[in-house]
């Protein structure tokens, strides 16, 4: 029997009305029933914090840990040296920062995360993010909701996104799918900042600019998205120093890591309107605490927040297909009985076949509630210019990796 701990957050009524809400204590990552017929122990909890969570009650014995970053369960080197059965760290998400790796690294714990998965999802969310700032919509639209009616007061502070330079610091997988959907709005240029270089054929056809030198990248934008990782390097790099370098009156969007960030430094910049706005779905505590600077960080004029909870990564279609596609290729059975679940020897196709049938609701009713549009046939082609292969040294220090 192997113990599984999952941190999950609480979907309440939401998620007991939308199965494919996974990643909720209630829905369990659609895996509780298949691990009890394993034989397997799952515990599955939100409470999180303190040395008397149910965490931290459970870690000692427990093999497998997944958790999220959007509810991270927070994996210090103390807490590894308290857990000496661990093994396998699974990051339901993409962006593991909140574990230790180099701690994991030293205890042999495998640390694995659901790469890729969230690319358009995100993407997506990021030029959403870019409009509603440049556009000024969340205060008209909150003049309706208020039953007020004042175009001039929106209008002072709207803008065109058409002939406006926009940048993003990293050009990875999100970063380059969001110079892609820029493509349309007839941006004044789209440049980038990475330090890994994009193929040629890549950067041709986003029509995008590379610029090597941070400081002259921030110069030249009017909008500027962070889609890199979190790292040594990266944590707290949008500073108070770095964002006097931005065009005043530029626009900051953050769907990467809250701690990439300063909090002090955008509120400031906001108050003063050097910043006209900056919004994400990513904060440097999550859940954010109600005092949290960024939730009432506005522009002398009343806006440029966009800020919302860490819900970009997630579309209910995407993460069934998601869980579903790496179950139905991937998933080797742990009911074998060994001494060792981590280096139990490769199953046969007809074993393995055999152990497919017995995964529960994921690829049935779940799956038939997507279709059509997760079929094999309606699956989005991935564009091979996107994808670039780095080197492990660079994995680590890139803007790119996310």
């Amino acid at each position: 029997m192997v113990k599984v701990l999952a941190i999950l957050y609480s979907g309440g009524q939401s998620a007991k009305e939308e199965p494919r809400l996974l990643g909720t204590i209630e829905n369990q990552l659609g895996i509780a029933n298949w691990l009890k017929e394993q034989g397997h122990e799952l515990v599955v909890t939100d409470d999180k914090e303190g040395s008397s969570s149910e965490f931290q009650k459970h870690l000692p014995d427990t093999e497998i840990l997944i958790t999220t970053p959007f509810h991270p369960g927070y994996l210090t080197a103390d807490l590894i040296e308290k857990a000496p059965k661990l093994k396998l760290c699974v990051t339901a998400g993409v962006g593991s920062d909140h574990i230790d790796l180099n701690a994991a690294n030293k205890h042999k714990i495998t640390v694995a995360e659901v790469s890729g998965s969230n690319v358009v999802s995100v993407a997506e969310h990021v030029l959403m993010t870019i409009l509603t700032l440049v556009r000024n919509f969340v205060p008209a639209h909150e003049q309706i909701v208020n039953d007020d009616w004042n175009v001039a007061a929106v209008a002072r502070n709207a803008f065109d996104l058409e002939g406006k330079v926009v940048g993003t610091v990293g050009a990875g997988r999100i970063g380059y799918r969001v110079l892609q959907r820029l493509q349309p709005f007839d941006c004044k240029e789209l440049l980038w900042f990475d330090y890994a270089d994009l193929p040629p054929d890549a950067a041709k056809a986003i029509k995008a600019r590379r610029v090597e030198k941070l400081e002259d990248f921030v110069a030249q934008c009017d909008v500027i998205t962070i889609n890199c990782p979190l790292h040594e390097q990266t944590r707290g790099l949008f500073n108070k120093e770095l964002i006097s370098k931005m065009k005043p009156g530029s626009w900051l969007i953050n769907t990467a890591r809250g701690a990439i960030a300063d909090r002090t430094a955008v509120k400031e910049a906001l108050a003063s309107g050097h910043l006209r706005g900056y919004g994400g779905d990513v904060w440097d505590v999550q859940p954010a605490p109600q005092d949290h600077p960024w939730r009432h960080s506005f522009n002398p004029l009343n806006g440029g927040n966009a800020m919302v909870p860490h819900c970009e990564f997630f579309s209910p279609a995407r993460c069934v297909w998601v869980m579903a596609d790496g179950f139905d290729k991937t998933l080797v059975p742990l009911s074998t009985p060994r001494s060792d679940t981590l280096k139990a020897p490769r199953k046969s196709s007809a074993d393995t076949s055999k152990a497919r049938s017995k995964i529960p609701s994921i690829s049935s009713s779940l799956m038939a509630s997507t279709r059509p549009r997760l079929t094999a046939s309606a699956r989005p082609k991935r564009r091979k210019s996107a994808r670039r292969r780095l080197p492990s040294k660079m994995a680590i220090g890139s803007f790119s990796c996310r």
